[in-house]
């Protein structure tokens, strides 16, 4: 099976959640989506396939978040898109795809549902 992760190599969850992967049999495309972000399109792709919101795909507790205003309930998901765009550190990870689907693995154990 291949899978694709959006990782963070320093979030303990995102390296548990490759273990996972890797221990599962999976043939692992890592992505460090901190040096190579996805596309707005590609963002979007995984979040449909996913059933997920931009919202939902916030990294919610980031500082910048708040700063931004990106946690007040009335801003757009376009508008959380393009921040997630300009500053990739909000997007939550670990984000999983496999030929079963996508997840945000949180927590780790989720991504077992896609192997």
């Amino acid at each position: 099976m291949k899978a694709t992760i959006y990782h963070n190599p320093n979030c303990g969850t995102s390296r548990k959640t490759l273990e996972i992967l890797r221990n599962g049999g999976a043939e692992v495309r890592v992505i460090e989506y901190l040096k190579t972000p996805p596309s707005r399109e590609e963002l979007m792709r995984l979040y449909e396939r996913g059933g997920i919101t931009p919202r939902e795909g916030l990294r919610a507790k980031e500082a910048l978040a708040r700063e931004l205003g990106l946690t007040d309930p009335d801003v757009a998901d376009g508008a959380i898109l393009d921040a997630m765009m300009e500053h990739p550190i909000l997007i939550q990870r670990p984000l999983v795809e496999t030929e079963k689907g996508v997840k945000l693995c949180r927590p780790q154990d989720e991504v077992r549902e896609l192997l």
